[in-house]
């Protein structure tokens, strides 16, 4: 029986992770922060962690300076541990001088790689999703069923499975039909898995568990690019693919809606993602803060993360990123302040190219329905408001995504700015 130290982890960056502009303008998509202190990739590494993983390797090839700073300060071994956090970016090699084509294609690109850690097993996961799984369970399974191809499945509602990859699981769990984002009704009813009248399908949650030697049989003289629209496919007439059922949460963060819906619902009680638990911690970038200081002020489901400091402002439904600097008379709710890298000093303000605008929120201003991103310098009596969902607007200076108002990464706005219903963009 195989273990997990026979699994090499590999996690997927994605693209330029245009759904998610602005957030990525500067930056990959599983660097992109979430609830106030984390990133994305944070999520599956701290979940192979926590599952007896310690090799991982994450593929990105745009804008992953950022994301290389944070695993290399975050995910260090011991010198006594064989484990190891490494970043595989794309390149041009003798073999290939192309980009990533798809999830498929840039694994085959790192083969050599994949080869020289001996290991066994290859676990695929996705950069953007938010969820906490014991890989180590879907590891058993896989072993116990000897599966070629272990997938990851989620119930899904009929309403929803135009948005997913839908199997069909048979006897013993074995994949015998697949169907990328059907919406055809013959189909879908060909397609049903479970007696549940309200989730009756089976979608598959881009987490691929692969004999090492079935994924380079697969991908090394082919050239298929995707794993859930070809390789996956495929598969199911040639080789033993199982499905694995999670039943617990699982998010797709991939556009600025769902990131946004997504954070905010982290400030209700009881939230539906816990990151409280210590049996399954979610690791990060330990950060040396202060404790937030809190003054006279008025705080109702708030998300509030270390470092910041917040003078007579009234916050409702919002996270407030680390380092934030809420000024006086600021109303802020049903947003994401992401705080800042660094605090605000003389020096910084001089800078050639600085701003006379100090980091964080100015007095008195009003921000509603957006998300702020890190270093952004909001003026005095600023006000933003959300437009109609399904508004799109892009400016020099912010954006807006169905609705949402995103202000992007060391932007600033000058005193008096109005952003809302109404606002002439030229």
């Amino acid at each position: 029986m195989s273990s997990m130290e026979d699994i090499l982890a590999v996690i997927l960056g994605g693209g330029r992770g245009a759904r998610l502009f602005p957030l990525t303008k500067m930056r990959s998509k599983p660097a992109v922060p979430i609830a106030g202190k984390y990133r994305l990739i944070d999520i599956p590494i701290s979940n192979c962690i926590n599952s007896g993983i310690f090799r991982v390797a994450v593929l990105t090839q745009f804008n992953s300076v950022s994301l290389h700073r944070h695993i290399t300060q975050t995910y260090q071994f011991d010198r006594f541990h064989t484990g190891w956090v490494q970043i595989w970016a794309a390149e041009q090699t003798i073999a290939s001088e192309d980009w990533y084509q798809g999830t498929a294609d840039a694994v085959r690109k790192q083969l050599f790689e994949i080869r020289s850690t001996r290991a066994s097993h290859v676990l695929i996961l996705a950069g953007d999703h938010l969820y906490r799984m014991d890989y180590s369970a879907m590891a058993r399974q896989h072993w116990e069923t000897g599966a070629d191809i272990t997938v990851a499945v989620q119930p899904v509602a009929a309403q929803d499975a135009g948005r997913f990859g839908i199997l069909k699981v048979g006897e013993n769990n074995r994949i015998t039909e697949f169907a990328e984002k059907p919406k055809d009704p013959a189909l879908l009813a060909s397609l049903v898995s479970r007696a549940d009248a309200g989730r009756p399908f089976l979608g598959s949650m881009g987490i691929y568990l692969f004999k090492t030697s079935v994924l380079f049989e697969l991908l090394e003289h082919s050239t298929l690019d995707d794993f859930g629209i070809h390789v996956i496919p495929s598969s199911l007439v040639t080789h033993q693919v199982f499905g694995y059922h999670f039943d617990d949460y699982w998010e797709d963060i991939g556009t600025i809606r769902s990131f946004y819906d997504t954070n905010l619902a982290l400030t209700m009680p009881n939230p539906p993602f816990n990151f409280y638990d210590a049996d399954h911690p979610i690791y990060t970038h330990p950060r040396f803060l202060p404790g937030t200081t809190v003054e006279n002020s008025t705080l109702e489901n708030v998300l509030l993360t270390e470092g910041c400091c917040i003078q007579d402002a009234d916050i409702r439904h919002s996270i407030i990123g680390v380092r934030s600097q809420i000024r006086s008379g600021v109303h802020i709710a049903d947003s994401i302040i992401m705080g800042s890298d660094y605090y605000d000093s003389e020096i910084t303000k001089h800078i050639p190219g600085g701003s006379a605008v100090p980091i964080g929120i100015g007095i008195n201003s009003h921000i509603e329905g957006a998300i702020v991103d890190k270093n952004a310098r909001i003026g005095s009596n600023v006000i933003i408001r959300p437009f109609p969902r399904g508004t799109e607007i892009t400016t020099d200076t912010w954006v807006v995504r169905d609705g949402i108002v995103v202000i992007p990464k060391n932007a600033t706005l000058p005193d008096d700015t109005y952003i809302g219903p109404g606002v002439p963009v030229e």
